[in-house]
């Protein structure tokens, strides 16, 4: 069966895509019974230089030649951002094609329009490589955990981030440097606000949360902190600690609650976790029959993520006519907003410089005892003429009372400052 394909876009991951269609065609076709033909792809520049051999035929810079062509049956989209691309998916899905998307951000902002239209026309919504590149867990979510009842999501989930994370730990260079080092090989992108400031991983946990938990998981309800205040002393404090540093998107369920969450945090080095590096993705996954599960993969990339998109495509083509809505199987849309609690429960590490002066850690204990938050650990390292560096672990404690109790530090004349507040996840 031949099977008609329009892109929207055609950069990093429309390339991918097309060369993996180029290349395993003939394999695709013997095995799935499928030929796949790229038949228009939309651009905004048909005469820009592309690094892929394709018949110059197939660009267009008008949408209507993707959207309204009778024999393209399957749109796959790459443009990313919320805008056009939502316009144009919701069109596709109205003229009843299914749309296969690697956009994170139009699916978590946008899913409940979408898979509404998709649902009144019979369409398919596909969007496994929205989240984790190449890593197979949307799928995962959709079908092979079906018999579970998600108790908690805990990944990481932006490459770049892991990457500057891993070479900070490793090798003790600065977030600045690691940085300027991630543009120039291409992991980071000229502005890399999206990824360092934690938005990338927001959407995709926003994706994964609603899933997991059959729940809208809006990104307004996510509790979000980038990478950008880490340093290598934190790093390093935390080694001494057993603890590695990750940025970690995170969803626990409790008493008909959810947590969802999304910054830098402290896990044991033991942690399954702990040994994802470099830009690797990894989802670590809690359900109540299964237990305990990690994927594990390249989380970008224009083949590992075009891996993701064909295999939807495939899906979809085998899906015909009886298309499974994502987050709310086959029950329809999922309108339901997530009641989100955000004042979870956790261990904290807090370091401090302060004046090196007797009866400053009675003040600081002092404070801690008025907001409910105990102590487990304290090191004070060697100081420097008139302040030394103190860092605190606490046991699990609620996290407003944890802000309280920093608050109130500031006004102790002899703390110096409040050099970082990280949580710690066991």
């Amino acid at each position: 069966m031949e099977v008609g394909i329009g892109f929207l876009g055609f950069g990093n991951i429309g390339s991918g895509v097309f060369n993996i269609i180029k290349a395993n065609g003939q394999e695709i076709e013997k095995r799935e019974g499928l030929r796949l033909t790229v038949k228009r792809a939309l651009v905004r520049d048909i005469n820009k230089k592309r690094g892929v051999e394709v018949d110059p035929g197939l660009f267009t810079a008008n949408p209507e030649d993707v959207l309204s062509d009778p024999g393209i049956s399957i749109v796959a989209e790459f443009m990313g951002g919320a805008e056009p691309a939502r316009e144009y998916i919701l069109r596709a899905l109205e003229k009843g094609k299914t749309v296969v998307t690697a956009n994170k951000e139009v699916i978590a902002i946008h899913w409940p329009e979408l898979q509404e239209a998709a649902r009144k026309t019979g369409a398919g919504l596909y969007f496994e490589a929205s989240v984790a590149g190449g890593v197979p867990i949307i799928k995962a979510m959709a079908e092979s955990l079906n018999a579970n009842r998600v108790l908690e999501i805990m990944g990481i989930i932006n490459g770049t981030t892991n990457y500057i994370l891993s070479r900070m730990s490793d090798e003790g260079r600065s977030f600045e440097e690691v940085l300027a080092e991630a543009k120039r090989l291409g992991y980071a992108e000229p502005d890399p606000t999206m990824d360092i400031e934690g938005c990338d991983t927001m959407y995709k946990l926003s994706i994964l949360a609603s899933m997991a938990f059959q729940t809208r998981v809006s990104v307004e309800g996510i509790y979000r902190e980038g990478i950008s205040s880490i340093t290598v002393e934190d790093i390093e404090y935390g080694k001494e600690l057993g603890l590695a540093m990750r940025l970690l998107a995170i969803a626990k369920k409790q008493d008909g609650c959810l947590e969802a969450r999304v910054h830098p945090t402290f896990i044991p080095q033991s942690h399954p976790l702990a040994a994802v590096r470099d830009s690797y993705n990894a989802i670590f996954i809690k359900g109540d029959m299964v237990g305990n599960l990690m994927f594990y993969g390249r989380g970008a990339g224009s083949l590992p993520t075009g891996s993701a998109v064909v295999s939807d495509i495939i899906a979809a083509c085998h899906n015909r006519g009886r298309h499974r809505g994502m987050f709310a199987g086959n029950s329809g849309v999922c309108r339901e907003e997530a009641k989100i609690n955000g004042n979870w429960e956790t261990e904290f590490f807090l370091r401090l410089t302060v004046t090196d002066k007797p009866g400053v850690l009675a003040k600081i204990a002092g404070v801690f005892g008025k907001h409910q938050v105990s102590i487990a650990s304290v090191i004070q390292k060697g100081h420097d003429r008139d302040t030394a560096p103190l860092i605190f672990v606490t046991h699990k404690a609620q996290e407003l009372s944890m802000r309280r109790a920093v608050e109130d530090m500031r006004h102790i004349p002899e703390v110096a400052r409040i050099e970082n507040l990280i949580r710690v996840e066991r």
